[in-house]
């Protein structure tokens, strides 16, 4: 499959473009970007073309890797779409419900495959220990917790403008919903408050019965982000916790290509397609007009 990447900032540069080249299954066929420089620059290093426009990209490949900002990504996925081609998106699909809808109803109308890449779902431990815990039935509650340093230390996400207008809530909140879901349930009440910071505390109410807290912050003291990833559930059979983090996230990608490759080959959607990204931003959506109500 020819896959072509729009976008050049860090993470496509840190995870998609390198992930991209090196797999086996797919041709990369270049990169195109809002800054046509490091656009250019990014080609170069990984020995693809540079594109001068999204219709030259599109009209070249089978499908995109977007890594752009998702108020940005929603449109162009929509414009791929319409050209008919499959799509591998980074998380949130967007910043508003419209948007992520106008995302999944233009793949459900062509029948493309789509994936959302929410890292832990394609970790090499944590996918296989979420499917376990997702065949019980027994949880009673969870906690969540996804804290980190972004806004507190010279981490390179820390200019990421719609990061600084959104917060926590949409860059890791969706990370936090993506393992939360196929456990327990779709969510059937959710209540929010605001602590220091952009930091959010959640509270779900899961159409399993079982209930979960969520704690999201960028804005922690380094020194209280250490360890800051955690997801543990409590049931009739005891306490289970997500296994750490400790591959390189082009890992957890190839595995997102994988996915796409088998979905576009016929195989059935999987479960973090773009229908699925549009119920994260539900979610994020309600949780963020809880917070000013």
């Amino acid at each position: 499959m020819r896959i072509g990447l729009l976008g050049t900032g860090p993470w496509a540069g840190f995870v998609h473009a390198p992930a991209l080249a090196a797999h086996p299954g797919v041709e990369f066929a270049g990169v195109w970007g809002r800054r046509p420089e490091a656009a250019r620059e990014l080609a170069e290093a990984h020995g693809v073309r540079a594109y001068g426009s999204v219709e030259e990209l599109l009209a070249d490949v089978d499908a995109v890797s977007i890594a752009l900002p998702p108020e940005v990504q929603a449109r162009y996925a929509v414009q791929a779409a319409e050209a008919g081609r499959h799509l591998l998106l980074d998380k949130p699909v967007a910043v508003t419900v419209a948007d992520a809808a106008a995302v999944a109803g233009a793949v459900e109308k062509r029948g493309l495959a789509s994936v959302v890449f929410f890292t832990v779902r394609f970790g090499g431990e944590q996918a296989p220990w979420l499917a376990e815990q997702a065949a019980r039935e027994d949880w009673f509650t969870a906690r969540c917790e996804w804290i980190g340093a972004v806004f507190t230390t010279d981490s390179p996400y820390a200019a990421s403008a719609w990061r600084r207008e959104k917060g926590a809530l949409w860059d890791v909140g969706p990370h936090a919903l993506s393992v939360l879901l196929p456990v327990l349930g779709d969510v059937e009440k959710l209540t929010a408050a605001p602590g220091p910071g952009d930091t959010v505390h959640l509270v779900l109410r899961h159409a399993g019965g079982a209930s979960s807290t969520v704690t999201l912050s960028l804005t922690a003291p380094p020194e209280a982000a250490v360890d800051g990833v955690a997801f543990e559930l409590r049931g009739a059979g005891g306490v289970s916790a997500m296994p750490g983090r400790g591959e390189h996230p082009t890992a957890a990608f190839g595995r997102a290509v994988d996915a796409l490759l088998t979905a576009a080959d016929g195989g059935p959607a999987h479960p973090c397609d773009a229908a699925f990204g549009l119920r994260v931003v539900e979610l994020l959506a309600e949780a963020e007009q809880a917070l000013t109500a």
